[in-house]
């Protein structure tokens, strides 16, 4: 799975979190990587244990982050709070921030970047922007 894959389907199962209570994401991590091997066709290989452990870990190390992570956003969202936001564009903005600040191995103009393009894909017609300009002001 390249980077932007991983990072796409940590995106969709930190996204569940919005929906489902901590304790619950386990078993929501199984249901997601069942139906993503099921979804496979032929020319697909299903997701490699290597790649199943980085999104697992990625999305159980952010979970516990997230009041911080709010916090951080609302010191830089003017006349916005996470309370108000979109849940898509919340996911998104935590993901890059996680990234930003704890990932060393992502350089914070990549994780802006990738996280536009996830605006793109999965937001509305404001959203990358927004998440631009709110990871601008956490940078």
């Amino acid at each position: 799975m390249t980077r932007r894959e991983l990072r796409e389907n940590t995106f969709i199962l930190l996204f569940h979190r919005e929906f489902h209570e901590t304790d619950e994401m386990e078993e929501q991590f199984t249901l997601f990587m069942e139906e993503y091997n099921d979804l496979q066709t032929d020319e697909f290989k299903n997701i490699s244990d290597k790649d199943k452990s980085f999104i697992h870990d990625r999305v159980f190390d952010i979970i516990p982050k997230i009041k911080e992570i709010d916090e951080a956003i609302n010191s830089v969202a003017e006349g916005w709070s996470t309370g108000r936001m979109g849940r898509v564009d919340l996911t998104i903005l935590r993901l890059a921030y996680y990234e930003i600040k704890y990932d060393k191995d992502v350089p914070a103009a990549v994780a802006i970047n990738e996280a536009v393009e996830l605006a793109k894909k999965f937001g509305g017609e404001t959203s990358p922007a927004f998440i631009n300009g709110i990871l601008a002001k956490v940078v």
